[in-house]
């Protein structure tokens, strides 16, 4: 019973696995330096403005 689409085999399986684990990770990474990046801009915004 086939509905028309070729069986995956693991290796395509793996592979796409591997491809969805790679693209989330970029996207915590970009995330996660963006976060940092926005923090330390904070706090020099907050010592610029410091005491005045």
């Amino acid at each position: 019973m086939t509905d028309g689409k070729p069986e995956e085999s693991a290796a395509e399986k793996q592979e796409r696995w591997l491809a969805k684990g790679v693209a989330l990770r970029a996207f915590f990474y970009i995330a996660g330096t963006h976060l940092l990046a926005g923090f330390v801009w904070l706090l020099f915004y907050l010592g610029r403005h410091a005491q005045q």
